[in-house]
C-alpha cells in the first residue's frame, strides 16, 4: 500500500540515496535535502510501500510573491508508470495552492515524455526551452502553471 506523506527526520539520508539514484549526477547531496526538509515544510513529500521510500516531490516558493518551483519530482524505476508520481504531484499542488502559492515553474528534460505528459495533464504550459541550463548540452523545458483565481 503507498502511503504519501511528509518525511521524518530520520530519513534524510535515505531520501538523499533515492534521490541520487533516480536523478544520477543531478542529485542533490543529503545537506541540502536536510536544509530542503528544514524549509519546506508541507512542500516536501515522500511515497512509501511499506517502510521503504519509492519517489518524492518538492516544491519552494520565491522571493517573488506567491510564486514557487516544483524543483523535484522522483520516483524509483520499479515503482514510474503505477501512478506515484501523479499523486506526488497532486499533494504537492495542493499544498502549494494552499499556502496560496499560485504560480508554479518546472524544469523537465526535453525529451522525457512522459514527466511532459504528466506535467501538462497538472495544468502546466510549456515556457520555452532554455539552453545549456544545467550545464553544456544539458537543456531544460520551462513549464509553468498558474492557479485560477476562483
Amino acid at each position: 500500500m503507498i502511503e504519501v506523506r511528509r518525511p521524518a527526520e530520520h530519513e534524510i539520508a535515505d531520501l538523499a540515496q533515492m534521490d541520487y539514484e533516480i536523478f544520477g549526477e543531478h542529485s542533490y547531496a543529503q545537506i541540502t535535502m536536510r536544509q530542503f526538509y528544514d524549509l519546506a515544510g508541507p512542500l516536501l513529500n515522500v511515497a512509501t510501500d511499506s517502510s521503504k521510500l519509492v519517489g518524492y516531490s518538492l516544491i519552494l516558493p520565491t522571493f517573488a510573491s506567491n510564486e514557487g518551483w516544483f524543483l523535484a519530482l522522483g520516483v524509483r524505476e520499479t515503482y514510474r508508470r503505477s501512478g506515484i508520481g501523479r499523486v506526488l504531484s497532486r499533494r504537492a499542488l495542493e499544498e502549494a495552492d494552499r499556502l496560496s502559492i499560485s504560480t508554479l515553474r518546472l524544469t523537465v528534460e526535453p525529451g522525457n515524455n512522459a514527466a511532459i505528459a504528466l506535467y501538462a495533464a497538472l495544468g502546466f504550459q510549456t515556457e520555452g526551452i532554455t539552453a545549456d541550463y544545467f550545464g553544456e548540452r544539458e537543456d531544460r523545458q520551462i513549464m509553468r502553471r498558474v492557479r485560477n483565481a476562483s
